[in-house]
């Protein structure tokens, strides 16, 4: 687990525990589940209906892993990124306080390397980090929006959290790409405006705006769907793709683009099969993950944000 990944955002994978359960519609094609419950029974996926699953602390083995990839790094002058947790969310109020503190005591003594501690949980993360003793000075924390409505509700806790723990970075994971987001907004009285990218917040008065800057997002990471099991992938429509590519490019913010999914542009590949039709016309076609590829109008998108 781990050693390799297919992930084209980090090096490693890291899973101190296995388990998780379901809180958003990203959730609903959850690979983790698909691999760890469905086929595997390591863990009971919890969600509507099915309670809150189980935790499965994982073994020795597991949990030594990193401290050869730090050796690793530190010969080869490298800071490799580690994705913690991809089957497990490490916000999880679930889990054992002890667990947490262990998994950051293991990233503290693993200094070369890049922890990505991705949650859908971001409201989460300034108690739960603090109940665990800190942030790991090595760590970046990053939440899941699929679409505005989640970005809504999981930027601003995410942004809070960066400003009072310090971590490396912080990130967002738009992946699966489920609606259109915009970074940037206008209160409905017209009185304050913001931009999650650059950290600007404005408040508008009758003599001029009064800017104020926190911290703004650090990586913007966007995917389509891909099929797990019985769930089959959503489709992504071309634009919000371009949507975050362009704001991110507009803001000088690292952007990554993970995949197409199953789903891909009938511009980039015309042919027969399963179509599916957006409102405003344009329409995608299911071709499968190898033929959809990764590329966004013919351009590979791997930026990420620098480390020293």
């Amino acid at each position: 687990m781990g050693e390799k990944t297919s992930i084209s955002w980090c090096d490693h994978t890291w899973n101190p525990w296995i388990g998780c359960t379901k809180v958003s519609p990203a959730c609903d094609g959850c690979y983790a589940e698909n691999l760890m419950d469905t086929r595997l029974g390591r863990a009971n996926w919890g969600g509507p209906g099915k309670g809150v699953g189980t935790r499965s602390r994982t073994g020795k083995s597991t949990w030594r892993a990193p401290f050869l990839w730090n050796r690793r790094a530190v010969a080869a002058g490298t800071r490799p990124f580690v994705f913690c947790a991809s089957l497990a969310d490490i916000f999880d109020r679930r889990v054992p306080t002890e667990w947490r503190q262990d998994a950051f005591d293991v990233m503290r003594r693993t200094p070369q390397l890049v922890y990505l501690l991705l949650t859908k949980r971001p409201q989460l993360i300034v108690p739960l980090t603090e109940e665990a003793g800190g942030l790991p000075p090595n760590a970046a924390i990053g939440t899941t929006i699929e679409d505005q409505h989640r970005a809504d509700l999981n930027v601003p806790p995410l942004l809070a959290a960066q400003a009072r723990l310090y971590p490396l970075f912080s990130f967002v994971s738009c992946e699966p790409l489920l609606g259109r987001i915009l970074f940037s907004g206008t209160s409905p009285d017209g009185r304050r405006q913001w931009d999650w990218l650059t950290g600007m917040s404005a408040t508008m008065y009758p003599d001029g705006p009064d800017f104020d800057y926190g911290p703004g997002i650090g990586w913007v990471i966007g995917g389509g769907e891909s099929d797990q099991g019985s769930h089959k992938a959503r489709p992504t429509h071309p634009q919000w793709r371009r949507d975050l590519r362009d704001q991110a490019s507009a803001a000088g913010t690292p952007f990554q683009w993970k995949q197409n999914g199953e789903w891909v542009s009938v511009s980039e590949v015309a042919g027969p099969g399963e179509h599916f039709h957006f409102p405003d016309g344009a329409t995608v076609r299911r071709t499968g993950m190898a033929i959809a590829g990764r590329s966004l109008d013919g351009v590979m998108h791997d930026a990420r944000p620098e480390v020293s």
